[in-house]
């Protein structure tokens, strides 16, 4: 197995000197260079990657696969800026994020990154239309402009005749179009989703995979982290890790 992380054509990026700063290509949205991530349990040093680098052009369709203990959640955590490796870079939009505090990237997190759970992260007694306006509250965006603009959201996902309905009252099909308009409320230059239809059916989790393709169509950068090969399978391009290693970069549509 090899740490070689950056595929060979057709998914071949070479990092060209001249086009390079710092290490990282800014015409990416994303570049990661070298990174490292390290637990320490006790006396051991546990590393859940081990010197991970690839690029993430602005509108990619990417899946991370890998089993469970492969690394990929240690990596999803620091894609979303929930986390920082112990060693080298992660550029972010042109922003060099490796490096921040908790507070810069609370920043980045609000701004850049939209997320989506497994298990939705709605707030039970709320709206719909509340439960997507939540970042915007939390962006100091005034009430008036975050109603429109969830409003927009939940549009955009064709909840707009559910927006006063609370979750209990949804079916998880819903519910995670909920939370995929409340990911996308922001405009974030990512949309990050953790096994996004592991609490859904199999006929649910096509049409959840079915509305990424379109908000990828649309435009939005998504990131899908998922341990089945068929979710996967409907991405454009697939990162297989293992060990905290790479083992495949490849497109597949």
């Amino acid at each position: 197995m090899s740490n070689v992380t950056l595929a060979t054509t057709p998914l071949e990026r070479v990092i060209k000197p001249e086009t390079t700063v710092n290490g990282h290509d800014p015409a990416m949205l994303i570049s990661m260079r070298n990174l490292w991530k390290t637990y320490q349990m006790g006396s051991e040093s546990v590393h859940a990657l081990h010197g991970v680098s690839f690029d993430v052009p602005r509108g990619e369709y990417i899946a991370i696969i890998g089993p469970s203990g492969s690394g990929k959640s240690t990596l999803m955590n620091l894609i979303g800026c929930l986390d920082t490796p112990s060693q080298g870079e992660y550029w972010l939009n042109g922003k060099n994020v490796s490096d921040m505090d908790d507070d810069e990237l609370a920043r980045i997190r609000n701004q850049e990154v939209g997320f989506v759970f497994q298990t939705f992260n709605l707030l039970a007694r709320a709206t719909a239309l509340h439960n997507v306006e939540l970042p915007l509250i939390y962006g100091g965006i005034s009430a008036a402009k975050r109603h429109e603009m969830a409003k927009q959201a939940l549009a955009s996902v064709d909840l707009t005749e559910r927006m006063m309905h609370r979750p209990n009252e949804l079916s998880g099909g819903q519910r995670q179009r909920v939370a995929i308009a409340r990911a996308l409320v922001n405009h974030p230059s990512i949309l990050l989703a953790d096994e996004p239809t592991g609490a859904l059916d199999t006929h649910t989790s096509m049409e959840i995979m079915d509305l990424f393709e379109r908000l990828h169509s649309e435009g939005n950068t998504i990131i899908l982290v998922t341990h089945e090969h068929d979710i996967a399978a409907r991405a454009h391009r697939v990162i297989s890790i293992r060990d905290g290693l790479i083992e495949k970069d490849e497109r597949i549509r």
